[in-house]
């Protein structure tokens, strides 16, 4: 789990041929680093009343996320356990196919919830760089890029369970997440764009 290993363990074991923490577990990772980069980014802009609150609502996400990076790896391993059920027979073949949808539904949760954090990360940055510390604007257009990093990740792993899933209205239901990470995308590309022209004037 993320929460009892450091940094170096947790990089070499996802550079293994361990199928797990994978490409979502980093996603969250990036969106932890994100929401931390703003949490010091508020205490560096002390003359603002607004900077209490949004440090602690940063620190907030940053579990959030971890949580979802380990949640990401345990619906990953209970997809490959449906998928190795046996089908020998046609009722094999049925309760593989049932497990395995179900357990794609599973798989769908935590990109979900990424969306969402990676999302509010992105909004908090917004409202940082209306009062935050000029010296911190690089910090902040750094968040923006590791929360858009987060969602880009949830967004794909969203399109490959939207078509592994047999479920239409399920499928719909990710469909509209896939079209709300899409926004916060473009919303964090506007906003590292705005930061950086403050930033060269």
């Amino acid at each position: 789990m993320i929460s009892s290993e450091n940094v170096r363990t947790y990089v070499q074991r996802m550079a293994s041929d361990a199928p797990a923490p994978g490409g979502g577990a980093a996603g969250a990772l990036q969106a932890a680093l994100g929401a931390a980069l703003l949490a010091m980014s508020a205490r560096y802009s002390t003359d603002s009343e607004h900077a209490a609150g949004a440090a602690a609502r940063a620190e907030e996400l940053i579990p959030a996320a971890l949580r979802l990076a380990d949640a990401d790896a345990e619906a990953f391993g209970e997809l490959s356990a449906a998928y190795d059920l046996p089908q020998d027979t046609d009722g094999q073949k049925a309760e593989r196919s049932r497990a395995v949808q179900e357990a794609t539904v599973g798989a769908a949760r935590p990109p979900q919830e990424l969306i969402g954090v990676g999302a509010e990360v992105v909004g908090l940055a917004r409202e940082l760089t209306g009062w935050c510390n000029p010296n911190v604007l690089s910090d902040v257009a750094a968040a923006v890029e590791a929360a858009r990093a987060a969602v880009t990740t949830a967004l794909v792993t969203l399109e490959i369970n939207v078509r592994s899933l047999k479920d239409g209205a399920v499928a719909d239901q990710l469909r509209a997440e896939v079209a709300r990470g899409e926004r916060a995308v473009e919303d964090a590309v506007e906003l590292t764009r705005r930061i950086r022209e403050r930033v060269q004037d």
